[in-house]
């Protein structure tokens, strides 16, 4: 199993354990159908959700060298995983509006980063675990490939009832269950980049690697020993 991957799934999957302990741990006290999941980093155990979330991203990032390191993402790929990275860092750092105060710079800064987090993995999870990009094909990356599609649904979903509540002048947060559409569009991205480590864990250094030069140089094939020449 490599190594890198190895780390990111068990960083990845303490960082989810951590934000799932939280979720059981407010059903009594926190509306899962219309608080977000950052809801948790507001209050005196908002240190826990900004571990949790950390551990996630740091998990990302060591998935993401991985895949790099054995041909299985390009560049582009390879740029929108570390993308998702660094806005679930953002979120984990700037906490978000806490409204009974008002609106505020971090809660500003928040939201940025969630945008960026929600729609760098589904890009990332699409471009990297593309089945035709490559010969031979892995389970766990067409799993991914799937889950990516089912992330970018997701996506596109909520930008269509946006836009619908926006025609009929309702705030974008009224239109939909925010916090219930919000956990299944995180458990769906989640899923995936899981499914991009398992896959990098199982793989060998160059596996798959096909004819694309994305992020790469030409493939080099070697001369067949033995094979006569004139």
């Amino acid at each position: 199993m490599h190594r890198p991957a190895r780390w990111g799934l068990g960083a990845a999957a303490a960082g989810l354990a951590t934000i799932l302990g939280l979720e059981v741990a407010s059903l009594g006290e926190m509306d899962p159908l219309r608080r977000t999941i950052s809801e948790h980093g507001l209050g005196p155990d908002g240190w826990i959700f900004g571990v949790g979330v950390a551990l996630l991203a740091s998990g990302s990032v060591a998935i993401a060298v991985s895949l790099a390191r054995k041909r299985l993402a390009g560049l582009f790929g390879t740029i929108a995983l570390l993308g998702w990275s660094a806005g679930l860092l953002v979120t984990a750092w700037f906490e978000k509006h806490d409204w009974s105060v008002g609106p505020s710079l971090s809660g500003n800064i928040h939201r940025v980063g969630s945008f960026v987090a929600f729609l760098s993995l589904p890009l990332a999870v699409v471009i990297i675990a593309r089945p035709w990009r490559r010969r031979e094909r892995s389970r766990a990356g067409l799993v991914a490939f799937g889950l990516g599609i089912c992330s970018v649904l997701w996506v596109v979903g909520i930008g269509t009832a946006i836009l619908v509540g926006a025609s009929h002048g309702l705030s974008w947060w009224r239109v939909m269950p925010l916090g219930l559409v919000e956990r299944g569009l995180a458990v769906t991205e989640v899923a995936a980049l899981l499914a991009l480590g398992v896959w990098a864990a199982a793989g060998h250094l160059g596996e798959h690697a096909g004819p694309s030069t994305e992020g790469g140089g030409p493939q080099v094939v070697p001369p067949v020993e033995g094979r006569a020449t004139s």
